[in-house]
Protein backbone atom coordinates (compact mmCIF):
# COMPACT_ATOMS: atom_id res chain seq x y z
CA UNK A 1 0.00 0.00 0.00
CA UNK A 2 2.58 2.06 0.86
CA UNK A 3 4.16 1.60 -2.99
CA UNK A 4 0.86 3.02 -4.42
CA UNK A 5 0.42 5.85 -1.95
CA UNK A 6 4.31 6.75 -2.67
CA UNK A 7 3.62 6.61 -6.30
CA UNK A 8 0.63 9.07 -5.95
CA UNK A 9 2.48 11.55 -3.56
CA UNK A 10 5.61 11.44 -6.71
CA UNK A 11 3.09 11.88 -9.47
CA UNK A 12 1.40 14.92 -7.65
CA UNK A 13 4.95 16.42 -7.54
CA UNK A 14 5.92 15.78 -10.69
CA UNK A 15 2.63 17.00 -11.94
CA UNK A 16 2.93 20.10 -9.76
CA UNK A 17 6.62 20.29 -11.28
CA UNK A 18 5.70 20.23 -14.68
CA UNK A 19 2.98 22.67 -14.20
CA UNK A 20 5.41 24.90 -12.51
CA UNK A 21 7.83 24.76 -15.37
CA UNK A 22 4.90 24.95 -17.48
CA UNK A 23 3.98 28.49 -16.34
CA UNK A 24 7.60 29.69 -15.89
CA UNK A 25 8.26 29.01 -19.70
CA UNK A 26 5.30 31.20 -20.38
CA UNK A 27 5.41 33.75 -18.06
CA UNK A 28 4.97 37.10 -19.86
CA UNK A 29 8.80 38.02 -19.04
CA UNK A 30 10.00 34.96 -20.44
CA UNK A 31 8.05 35.94 -24.08
CA UNK A 32 9.14 39.54 -23.85
CA UNK A 33 12.79 38.23 -23.54
CA UNK A 34 11.82 35.78 -26.66
CA UNK A 35 11.03 38.76 -28.65
CA UNK A 36 13.54 40.75 -27.63
CA UNK A 37 15.90 37.97 -28.62
CA UNK A 38 13.71 38.00 -32.00
CA UNK A 39 14.22 41.53 -32.24
CA UNK A 40 17.92 41.45 -31.88
CA UNK A 41 18.27 39.22 -34.53
CA UNK A 42 16.17 40.40 -36.92
CA UNK A 43 16.85 44.39 -36.35
CA UNK A 44 20.22 44.24 -38.39
CA UNK A 45 18.44 42.66 -41.39
CA UNK A 46 15.63 45.38 -41.29
CA UNK A 47 18.62 48.17 -41.21
CA UNK A 48 20.33 47.21 -43.97
CA UNK A 49 16.57 46.78 -45.78
CA UNK A 50 15.92 49.94 -44.79
CA UNK A 51 19.16 51.50 -46.23
CA UNK A 52 19.02 49.51 -49.64
CA UNK A 53 15.14 50.85 -50.03
CA UNK A 54 16.46 54.38 -49.49
CA UNK A 55 19.43 54.13 -51.88
CA UNK A 56 17.06 52.53 -54.72
CA UNK A 57 14.58 55.47 -53.94
CA UNK A 58 17.16 57.81 -54.66
CA UNK A 59 18.82 56.40 -57.86
CA UNK A 60 15.48 56.19 -59.50
CA UNK A 61 14.53 60.14 -58.31
CA UNK A 62 18.12 60.51 -59.96
CA UNK A 63 16.51 58.20 -62.82
CA UNK A 64 13.42 60.34 -63.05
CA UNK A 65 14.38 63.53 -63.34
CA UNK A 66 17.23 62.80 -65.82
CA UNK A 67 14.00 61.49 -67.87
CA UNK A 68 12.09 64.43 -67.49
CA UNK A 69 14.41 66.45 -68.08
CA UNK A 70 15.44 64.73 -71.72
CA UNK A 71 11.50 64.80 -72.39
CA UNK A 72 11.14 68.12 -71.74
CA UNK A 73 14.51 68.97 -74.01
CA UNK A 74 12.42 66.96 -77.11
CA UNK A 75 9.64 68.61 -76.19
CA UNK A 76 11.35 71.99 -76.42
CA UNK A 77 13.30 70.89 -79.88
CA UNK A 78 9.63 69.95 -81.68
CA UNK A 79 8.41 73.57 -80.86
CA UNK A 80 12.02 74.95 -82.41
CA UNK A 81 11.11 73.55 -85.42
CA UNK A 82 9.39 77.41 -86.80
CA UNK A 83 12.98 78.78 -85.36
CA UNK A 84 15.22 76.38 -88.13
CA UNK A 85 12.40 77.10 -90.22
CA UNK A 86 13.00 81.14 -90.59
CA UNK A 87 17.16 80.65 -89.95
CA UNK A 88 16.82 78.42 -93.46
CA UNK A 89 14.81 80.92 -94.95
CA UNK A 90 17.01 83.76 -93.62
CA UNK A 91 20.46 81.70 -94.61
CA UNK A 92 18.81 81.68 -98.13
CA UNK A 93 18.22 84.80 -98.72
CA UNK A 94 21.66 85.46 -97.32
CA UNK A 95 22.76 83.61 -99.65
CA UNK A 96 21.00 85.11 -102.80
CA UNK A 97 22.19 88.63 -101.64
CA UNK A 98 25.63 87.26 -101.65
CA UNK A 99 25.46 86.15 -105.05
CA UNK A 100 23.90 89.36 -106.63
CA UNK A 101 26.44 91.52 -104.53
CA UNK A 102 29.50 88.87 -106.23
CA UNK A 103 27.74 89.10 -109.78
CA UNK A 104 27.49 93.24 -109.75
CA UNK A 105 30.88 93.37 -108.03
CA UNK A 106 32.43 90.98 -111.78
CA UNK A 107 30.28 93.07 -114.06
CA UNK A 108 31.44 96.51 -112.51
CA UNK A 109 35.13 95.05 -112.68
CA UNK A 110 34.46 93.94 -116.18
CA UNK A 111 33.79 97.21 -117.11
CA UNK A 112 36.68 99.08 -115.84
CA UNK A 113 39.17 95.93 -117.36
CA UNK A 114 40.26 96.55 -121.02
CA UNK A 115 39.38 94.54 -123.97
CA UNK A 116 40.80 91.62 -124.12
CA UNK A 117 43.13 91.23 -127.34
CA UNK A 118 42.11 89.53 -130.57
CA UNK A 119 44.29 87.15 -130.59
CA UNK A 120 43.24 85.85 -126.91
CA UNK A 121 40.07 84.24 -127.18
CA UNK A 122 37.12 85.84 -124.51
CA UNK A 123 35.51 83.56 -122.27
CA UNK A 124 32.27 84.05 -121.85
CA UNK A 125 30.63 86.90 -119.75
CA UNK A 126 29.13 85.09 -116.21
CA UNK A 127 25.61 84.34 -115.85
CA UNK A 128 23.51 86.85 -114.19
CA UNK A 129 20.92 84.27 -113.40
CA UNK A 130 19.13 84.49 -110.12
Amino acid sequence: MEDQEMQLKVRRVTDKFTESMYVLANEPSVALYRLQEHVRRSLPELVQHKTDMQSWEEQSQGAIYTVEYACSAVKSMTNSSLYFKNIDGLLRQAISMKEQISNSQSRSLSDVTPLPSPLVSASPPPSTSS
